[in-house]
């Protein structure tokens, strides 16, 4: 716990209603994302909260297959509690908990924050014409 604030990484404890409305609704890179989507993603996946007077005031998960890869995502500060470090407690807790793994590539993806996830292990990748994606067409 730092400053009031504990991190918790059990799946019950998460307030997926609540991440939600974050997500859906301020999270640029997952707006409109729905209720039913937030749940499926976090049962698959590792959650990581930060709470506040029992209310959780951050979020995070990781899809990976805890053994070589792992992808952060959903990072996500509660406006009100923004500027406290909370988003690097989260990613310092994932990176142990991804290294006591032996994971040894974690990727992300920002648009905004590269400089508050440099400073955490992350740099750009190193040659980024050997990744491809697929999206499927509607």
């Amino acid at each position: 716990m730092t400053d009031g604030y504990e991190l918790r990484t059990d799946s019950d404890a998460m307030d997926l209603d609540r991440v939600h409305e974050w997500l859906s609704t301020d999270a640029y890179w997952a707006l409109g994302r729905t209720r039913d989507n937030v749940g499926t993603a976090a049962a698959h996946s590792l959650n990581y909260g930060v709470f506040h007077e029992g209310e959780q005031v951050a979020y995070a998960r990781v899809v990976t297959d805890h053994a070589n890869f792992a992808w952060l995502c959903d990072v996500y500060v509660d406006r009100d509690h923004r500027g406290r470090g909370l988003g690097r407690m989260v990613v310092e807790a994932v990176n142990r908990d991804l290294d006591a793994l032996g994971v040894r590539r974690t990727l992300l993806a920002t648009g905004t924050a590269h400089g508050v996830y440099e400073p955490l292990g992350f740099a750009p990748l190193p040659d980024p014409t050997m990744w491809m994606i697929r999206t499927p067409t509607p």
